[in-house]
């Protein structure tokens, strides 16, 4: 068994933005993009688990390029060629809203050792917040920066953090501040 502390969780940003409102958590999405990488490159340099929890789109297998392929349109082409995993992530996919609910997540983090994990992804006020509360009724510590989440309206979004921070007692920070606090 590994003993890693942290682990990175990117939800959803393998996603075809093909919905009421998609335009617009696609511009949002772009925004954070580059802070969930620069998340991402210190993860695979502190040897935290990097995993991709992404809904299945009707394919229902764990295969990553499936995925991206069905997913794949002139509106989410620019996300994904930036944000896809690498060889050495984690990619699981999800049922539901909640990373947890349905997939092999806990077991997972439990096996690597992991006791804090990162939320990252989309959307912030749904499948983000839905984790975050799982993670937290399973006792896992939550960091949240609020820059590498996103949602269709920032109102929403900025409840959701509330709500992680009040009640899941989510630490919400930013991907800068994390980067800060783990320079070796």
């Amino acid at each position: 068994m590994s003993n890693h502390q942290k682990a990175l969780l990117i939800i959803d940003m393998i996603n075809n933005f093909d919905f009421n409102m998609g335009h617009v958590l696609a511009e949002k999405t772009k925004q954070i993009t580059t802070k969930i990488l620069a998340l991402k490159q210190l993860a695979f340099k502190e040897k935290w688990p990097i995993i991709y929890i992404n809904d299945h789109y009707g394919i229902w297998k764990a295969d990553i390029q499936a995925v991206i392929k069905k997913c794949e349109n002139e509106r989410s082409r620019p996300i994904l060629e930036k944000i896809a995993p690498s060889s050495h992530d984690y990619f699981l996919i999800k049922p539901k809203h909640s990373a947890f609910y349905g997939t092999a997540l806990e077991t997972l983090l439990n096996e690597l050792g992991v006791q804090e994990i990162i939320l990252t992804g989309i959307a912030g006020n749904i499948c983000v917040l839905f984790t975050a509360n799982d993670a937290y009724m399973r006792e896992f510590n939550l960091i949240v920066p609020k820059d590498c989440i996103a949602s269709n309206n920032n109102r929403d979004n900025d409840y959701a953090l509330t709500m992680m921070k009040n009640v899941l007692l989510a630490n919400i920070t930013t991907a800068k501040d994390i980067m800060n606090e783990n320079q070796t």
